[in-house]
């Protein structure tokens, strides 16, 4: 009963700061009807039951943030929101055993808090445009939390052998190689390799508790640093490494030491299938972190260094970052030429790893490879680097008013300029991955290798087509009128574009351009450089055109020979070889002739090669490689040149990943009606509906209004299982979400205060240090909306006036045919508390239940209630 007395408690202090939600935890077998608010009545949802999950840690500091409403800016308060769920027992207070009531003393709630307290955020965002499109400094923040956890094993460790390692390292044995090839098709898709190597050092001594980290994406040229206070539990860290989904951890051998363990066992046990690598703590060194930043740091990111000077566990985790990074890559950064940034924790709003999961943000809990989740709502992407600064922003949604409506601007203006929306949308699509692009380019290999020749002649001609597309881009956003645009517009106009674009085509083709497929390709990167510039490679290029030629005239000479209907085919495995699309009844005793051999057949095509074949396939690829050694060479230096410039790359990346997302919110606006959001003091929500379950149900959802105040800031709502109050309290956090990230909002109209803080607090446990006191205080600071099947808290709208009860209606329908009534859930809000009884017995009688044991439940219902009546009846009698 804790936390019953906690509710009464709070609801006497607190002048009513905030949002709560509260509801059940999911049953032992799937509930399809809670979330299937849509007309049809879906028979399956995910969104309706949140997993049972541990709370979240407390936050103590005092945040506050600039809003802008209706073009002026105000000053509001930041706040907190909050999931809380009660839990369902096997009977609820009158006795109903098959309804899923909870039973006091095991509960806990699911909370939308609000909170005028300023909290350290532990995870940091992507951080936003330096142009134009940036978070402000204001001091005022808001929260919006859904907290909960899953619970995961201790992952255990290996003893291993890495280089920088000393021989007490504690860690995986594998360490990676990530290739740097810039992708070759501009599909997206969530599901994309890791490629982020993290660093994390913590304090000792008085020092505990306070970690720095630091990251790079191996395609990606950019140094992320972070520094935080973090308490005992670690959250801070946790969700940090869950929002960069690492492909490797590294930490100091002493994280592994007796004392020293608790937050290596923690992350180890979050993530089970990334490598860990502990290297010796001296490499985790503050001055050459920071002398690595001054050599590296391209001279836009200069600030940068007033920063971090004295964020010694950030610049120590750099250190040993940068330095890890140079061995495992075997290459070194090129002088000034990455982008290194802190990333402040009052920027971004935090949403920590569970309740992410919770509220199935970027993975669907049921199939991971199902886009049903408020990614695959929002993403219609045409970049890798879109796809990735949409995840990133949903994860970690804008705490600036200023910002986000800078972005509605631009969506606004998109939806109503379809020739802007066209125009831009056709030229966002032909970028390639600009990231990893320059990421690669800002590599210095230290081995001149066939591949590595290979794949930079490869990588200029990505980046002659990437700065080809500068102009249309400028063509497409001339006639833009919002300030953001018009920034981008302005980035645009870089002369360096114009530089760098000069001196490639001194050197290469001008019809050198980047095609699909690995032969077509290959030619563009053999007769790449231009003819006349140097005369060994055009003797090279000479004779593997002549043996080419040869190759395909002598499968000619066997087609002839043998009248079969051969031809010429490649691939990048096994070069040239011959394919034949033939019945083999129609083969001279139904096989091909002996001289062909490594003979394979998908129905009716088969393909083969021969010795000759072969011989003269690695005569082709010794020219190549002739070829690509020299090209190299002019590759080289022409690179060399243009390093110096290269940095107007960065802006050329953010404003396509900026334009490619805010594209695929336009975008979204066409599919749905939805509506631009408001930012006010107010919690306002005119017939909004869930975006999630409207792309499963492939129609518009039930719409519901939501309305709270300051004077009004309590909600209790309540109804029978399946009627939909897991999926309205999850609907609310998702339009919070879709606002806070620049993005149009599933409703008719709709305000929002801003929130700092998203976390859902749903499950059963009750522990006193780590969930009942962060509850109070998560409570105090909070707009609540509490859903419960403890139809007694309903009544204490009586003790206070910010209290209001809602419920979910159902009808009954009595069915001719087998003359019984049944429960038709229409999903619709209304204000009081629900008047149904043992509504769980109503729904078990329509399931495949035997009738025996359903009767045998209502005569325990009966007797239970009769129970709780004559006790009832004694106590008044003693009074």
């Amino acid at each position: 009963m804790r936390r019953w007395a906690a509710v009464d408690a709070i609801l006497g202090e607190c002048g009513g700061r905030g949002l709560v939600f509260v509801t059940e935890p999911p049953p032992t077998v799937p509930d399809p009807g809670d979330a299937a608010m849509s007309k049809g009545g879906s028979e399956t949802n995910t969104y309706g039951r949140p997993v049972v999950s541990a709370a979240s840690g407390s936050y103590t500091d005092r945040c506050s943030s600039t809003s802008g409403l209706g073009g002026r800016v105000e000053e509001l308060p930041r706040y907190t929101l909050g999931l809380l769920q009660t839990p369902r027992s096997a009977a609820d207070s009158t006795g109903d055993l098959s309804s899923g009531g909870a039973r006091p003393g095991s509960s806990s709630g699911v909370g939308l808090a609000a909170s005028s307290s300023r909290v350290k955020l532990p995870v940091p965002g992507r951080g936003e445009s330096y142009l134009g499109d940036k978070s402000s400094c204001a001091e005022n923040g808001s929260m919006l939390n859904f907290t909960s956890s899953s619970v995961q094993g201790l992952n255990s460790t290996c003893i291993g052998k890495l280089p920088l390692s000393t021989s007490r390292s504690i860690c995986r044995s594998r360490t990676p190689h990530m290739g740097y090839s810039v992708t070759s098709s501009s599909a997206v898709s969530v599901h994309t390799a890791a490629s982020v190597i993290v660093a994390v050092v913590e304090g000792r001594g008085l020092a505990r508790g306070e970690v720095g980290m630091a990251s790079i994406d191996l395609k990606n040229p950019e140094v992320i640093l972070s520094q935080f206070a973090d308490n005992t539990t670690y959250a801070k860290v946790i969700t940090k490494l869950k929002i960069l989904t690492p492909l490797e951890i590294i930490m100091p051998n002493t994280a592994c030491d007796a004392g020293n363990t608790k937050l290596f066992g923690l992350i180890t046990e979050h993530f089970k299938n990334v490598t860990f690598t502990t290297v010796q703590r001296k490499y985790f060194n503050e001055t050459k972190g920071l002398e690595y930043i001054e050599q590296l740091c391209a001279s836009e990111f200069s600030t940068i260094f007033m920063e971090v000077q004295s964020k010694y566990y950030c610049l120590a985790a750099a250190a040993a970052l940068l330095k890890y990074v140079e061995f495992i890559q075997n290459s070194v950064y090129a002088p000034k030429s990455l982008k290194v940034r802190f990333q402040g924790s009052e920027k971004t709003a935090m949403i920590d790893s569970s309740s992410a999961q919770n509220l199935e943000l970027v993975t669907n809990n049921r199939d991971s490879w199902n886009g049903h989740t408020l990614f695959g709502v929002l993403n219609y992407t045409k970049t890798p680097g879109g796809s990735r600064r949409l995840r990133s922003n949903i994860l970690e949604p804008l705490v600036d008013a200023e910002t986000i409506n800078t972005r509605l601007d631009c969506v606004q203006e998109l939806l109503q300029d379809e020739e802007l929306f066209f125009g831009l949308q056709a030229v966002i699509s032909k970028f390639l991955d600009t990231e990893q692009l320059l990421s690669v380019l800002v590599q210095i290999p230290k081995q001149d290798t066939v591949k590595t020749a290979e794949s930079k002649i490869t990588n200029l001609i990505y980046l002659k087509h990437t700065l080809e597309l500068v102009e249309p881009l400028k063509t497409a956003l001339r006639s833009c009128n919002t300030p953001l645009l018009k920034a981008y517009y302005s980035s645009l106009e870089d002369r360096r574009f114009g530089i760098i674009l000069e001196k490639i085509t001194t050197v290469i083709n001008d019809d050198t351009r980047y095609t699909k497929g690995c032969l077509s390709m290959r030619t563009q990167k053999c007769y790449a450089v231009k003819p006349n510039i140097n005369e060994f490679l055009d003797i090279a290029r000479r004779t593997y055109t002549e043996i080419v030629d040869d190759i395909a005239g002598m499968i000619t000479q066997l087609a002839e020979k043998y009248n079969l209907p051969m031809k010429t085919s490649f691939s990048s495995a096994r070069g040239f070889f011959i394919q034949m699309n033939a019945d083999c009844s129609t083969l001279p005793s139904g096989q091909l002739p002996s001289e062909f051999t490594k003979i394979t057949k998908m129905k009716n095509t088969y393909s083969f090669t021969s010795a000759d074949l072969i011989k003269m396939n690695e005569r082709c690829q010794e020219s190549l490689r002739e070829i690509y050694h020299m090209t190299y060479l002019i590759v080289c230096k022409l690179l060399n040149e243009i390093y110096e410039h290269i940095h107007c790359l960065y802006k050329l990346s953010d404003t396509v990943s900026m334009l490619d997302m805010l594209l695929s919110f336009a975008h979204v606006c066409t599919v749905s009606d939805y509506v631009r959001p408001e930012f006010t003091d107010t919690l306002a929500i005119k017939q909004g509906w869930h975006p999630i379950l409207e792309k499963i149900a492939m129609e518009k959802p039930v719409s519901n209004n939501t309305y709270l105040t300051e004077g009004s800031n309590f909600l209790i709502i309540t109804g029978p299982n399946m009627s939909g109050k897991s999926t309205y309290l999850k609907q609310i956090a998702l339009c919070q979400i879709m606002a806070q990230i620049g993005s149009y909002v599933p409703a008719e109209y709709c305000s929002f205060r801003i929130a700092e803080q998203i976390f859902t607090r749903i499950g059963m446990d009750d522990d006193i240090e780590t969930n009942a006191s962060t509850f109070m205080k998560e409570m105090k600071e909070a707009f609540t909306l509490f859903a419960t099947h403890f139809l007694e808290l309903c009544h204490i709208d009586a003790l206070y006036p910010n209290v209001e009860n809602y419920h979910f209606e159902v009808q009954h329908v009595r069915s001719s045919a087998i003359k019984k009534e049944k429960i038709a859930y229409t999903y619709t809000l209304s204000k009081g508390y629900t008047e149904e009884k043992n509504y769980g017995l109503k729904a078990a009688e329509v399931s495949s239940l035997p009738p025996s044991i359903i009767l045998d439940a209502k005569e325990i219902t009966n007797h239970i209630a009769k129970q709780i009546l004559n006790s009832t009846s004694r106590k008044a009698l003693l009074r």
